[in-house]
């Protein structure tokens, strides 16, 4: 499904049919992702939900047409997609970037919204990263070597070929302005204040190998912010969660969604 929206077009990946679901999950991918990231996570989730993946706004499929990539940007973005998606009982599921998102969104307190979960998300305030690393990442857009050597940082072992494959596809055709956008603006912008005004449920879920968004950092920085908000730890996992452990993150936005 493709959507024209203020800031651009948005590419939207489905799952099941609306018509029979008790709620819709829209999920919202990693920096240097897209909504092909969570393919194997919507094949495991059950027949009951009614799941929807965009390429977020320069990544994927997805085309930019606005020089505005701040976080509250992409919540614009997100509240006309709900809309033209005609969502009326959804929960947001963000991963990394997306999460950080996610957060933007459920602090506008949108009709419909039921829940919110997160994947590694980023943190509300500046997101850590050493100045080497987010130089690497800066200079070396477009190049599969670098793709290859972002996902050996960030997942606790090899993906599987076609996942590693498809990783590697992504990253290297995101939108460079919107690449480059994240890393020096989004990423290091401080939404902290505005999680007070969040009136859903927020759980977290992170891998126990996850170096640079940890549990430590991620239940100071979120779940201490936000009333009931909870957090769960993946053994054996790193940052790239629906790529590493798909069936898990079913599992968890399932138990999530019926709390």
């Amino acid at each position: 499904m493709d959507f024209e929206l203020t800031n651009g077009a948005y590419s939207v990946y489905g799952r099941g049919d609306p018509d029979f679901a008790e709620a819709t999950v829209l999920l919202l991918h990693y920096f240097g992702g897209s909504g092909r990231t969570f393919y194997e996570v919507m094949d495991a989730l059950p027949a009951n939900l009614h799941s929807l993946a965009p390429d977020l706004r320069g990544f994927g499929h997805s085309l930019s047409r606005s020089p505005d990539y701040s976080v509250e940007s992409y919540a614009d973005d997100l509240s006309e997609l709900v809309a033209a998606l005609k969502l009326t009982r959804y929960v947001v599921v963000g991963h990394s970037m997306g999460g950080k998102f996610a957060l933007a969104l459920a602090a506008r307190q949108p009709a419909g919204l039921t829940g919110v979960v997160l994947l590694a998300p980023s943190p509300p305030t500046p997101e850590p990263m050493a100045d080497a690393e987010r130089q690497r990442l800066l200079t070396s857009h477009g190049s599969p070597e670098a793709a290859l050597e972002t996902l050996g940082k960030t997942t606790a072992r090899p993906l599987p070929p076609l996942l590693q494959e498809r990783a590697i596809e992504d990253n290297v055709r995101s939108q460079a302005d919107a690449w480059q956008a994240w890393l020096n603006i989004g990423s290091r912008e401080n939404i902290a204040a505005r999680l007070a005004a969040i009136r859903v449920p927020v759980v977290v879920l992170v891998g126990a190998a996850d170096k640079g968004l940890t549990a430590p950092l991620l239940q100071k920085e979120i779940v201490e912010r936000i009333e009931g908000a909870r957090l769960e730890i993946v053994p054996d996992c790193g940052h790239l969660l629906p790529l590493e452990v798909p069936q898990a993150v079913a599992n968890f936005i399932s138990r999530a969604i019926s709390l």
